[in-house]
């Protein structure tokens, strides 16, 4: 059960009057839940899980945080919808409860992961180990086809020594001229795509990829090695084996449940148009958690991936622009995105979203504060502020949306983390939590971690520690 209050000190940072009084609204339902971990919250929980192990993908969520949150918020949904999907943890743990699932996906790298799974669901496990033998053997070192080696990205040249470029080709070859059943192709794809990392000079850290001293491109800054870099033979040996293992433990010990698994689907798109074509009160839970206010670009964080998977420069940016804006990079959407609603006859929800964004006033001093900090230099890039401001304006659009999606008596449950720029704590949860009042939500718990983030050694440095709350936020609909 939900646990004691988080100490005000850790959360009222400032004298600034509407952060303040945000925060004195909305404390009675800030408590930390102490079934709330940091791998709960993140990917951590999925390394050894089956079938989430497959992919080493940061931004989900685990498999167990998606049971906890059906069993604790809506133990009777029948539908869930999950608009920034990722690699489908949402999706596939409301699958095994018997709840059907709807996803939205903007990357290719987490559409990838959500196709092979529903893929492996038609997989033969005695099929699937006769080409691992075939590939233990050997029989994969065809000659390539030049076709089919990586088209590489600008930021994605000189990842891989000469030979493990040519046996990727020759996988890939090997997959496309020796793999008969589709899904199986599909799989031994998705593998090679899941060792790219690890058979790379590169590491991803945070929103960029670290160099190794060893690459052939020379970068500034300290020099990084990674340890020991895995040929691609010996890295698909242990990725296919895993997958193997788990397709045989799915096949000999399936759930002992008498419940049917749920429908699953998933579209690729950006949720800021594909969600105003939802039907209105047409899911039960919707259960997500959308990029943070970071400044994390996944386009960078999954560049090998993407390029793997034909994502040539032109396609690079349309992505990242397209993403919501979480980046320093993003353009402003908003005139787009009120054309596109007036196209579609839904004017009135666009105003409503925006003006929710407008007056909401902890949101709106923070603005005002960061632009004065900006115009004195007091930031390291001088679009933070209009990242801000571009995230918040879509996020308003992007609750107003769940609002008009969920049932009445229906469930939001979000995870995020609040961010600090400038040494100014910015409250997401609460910011967020405030708009989805303005769209009609009830706010009935703020879950926090037991422990917060700790803001970055820059941040650190510049204006001491502050911990930032992890935060689940739990947003229900009246029932009418």
């Amino acid at each position: 059960m939900p646990g004691r209050q988080p100490p005000a000190s850790s959360i009222v940072r400032t004298e600034n009057v509407s952060r303040t009084t945000l925060y004195y609204k909305y404390c009675p339902r800030i408590r930390i839940n102490p079934v709330l971990t940091r791998s709960l919250v993140s990917y951590q929980s999925n390394r050894s899980t089956p079938f989430y192990r497959w992919l080493k993908y940061k931004e989900g969520f685990s498999a167990e945080l998606v049971d906890y949150v059906i069993t604790k918020v809506a133990p009777n949904a029948g539908c869930l919808l999950d608009p920034f999907a990722g690699s489908g943890a949402a999706l596939f743990g409301a699958r095994e409860r018997g709840l059907d699932a709807t996803g939205i996906e903007l990357l290719p790298v987490g559409l990838r992961a959500i196709e092979a799974r529903l893929a492996a669901q038609e997989v033969q496990p005695s099929e699937f180990q006769e080409y691992f033998d075939l590939f233990e053997a050997g029989d994969w070192k065809v000659d390539e086809d030049p076709a089919l080696r990586i088209r590489h990205l600008t930021i994605t040249e000189g990842a891989f020594a000469t030979t493990t470029e040519r046996d990727i080709a020759r996988f890939r070859t090997f997959v496309r001229d020796r793999i008969r059943t589709p899904n199986i192709r599909l799989l031994f794809d998705f593998a090679c795509l899941a060792v790219l990392e690890s058979v790379s000079f590169t590491r991803k850290d945070g929103q960029y990829l670290r160099w190794d001293e060893r690459a052939p491109r020379k970068l500034r800054g300290k020099e990084f090695n990674k340890g020991r870099i895995l040929s691609l033979k010996a890295a698909l040996e242990q990725q296919l084996r895993r997958m193997a293992d788990d397709l045989t433990a799915a096949q000999q010990f399936p759930l002992c449940s008498a419940v049917p698994r749920g429908k699953t689907t998933v579209t690729q798109g950006s949720c800021l148009t594909m969600l105003p074509m939802q039907p209105v009160n047409s899911v039960d839970v919707l259960l997500t958690s959308p990029p943070y206010c970071n400044r994390y670009d996944y386009t960078r964080t999954y560049a090998l991936e993407l390029a793997y998977l034909n994502v040539d420069e032109a396609k690079l940016k349309e992505l990242r622009q397209a993403l919501l804006s979480c980046t320093v990079e993003n353009r402003a959407k908003v005139n787009e995105l009120g054309t596109f609603y007036e196209g579609i006859g839904k004017r009135q929800i666009f105003a409503e979203a925006m003006r929710a964004f407008e007056q909401q006033a902890a949101l709106q001093e923070t603005l005002a504060v960061l632009e004065a900090k900006n115009a004195q230099g007091l930031l390291n890039n001088t679009n933070v502020p209009r990242m801000i401001r571009n995230y918040f304006l879509e996020m308003a659009l992007v609750i107003f949306e769940f609002a008009r999606i969920v049932r009445p008596g229906g469930s939001v449950v979000m995870i995020n983390d609040n961010v600090q720029y400038g040494g100014e704590e910015i409250p997401v949860d609460l910011i967020l939590s405030d708009m989805a009042a303005s769209a009609g939500l009830e706010t009935k718990h703020i879950w926090t971690l037991g422990r917060g983030k700790g803001n970055s050694s820059q941040q650190m440095g510049a204006h001491g520690r502050n911990e930032l709350r992890k935060c689940a936020y739990v947003w229900n609909k009246p029932r009418q």
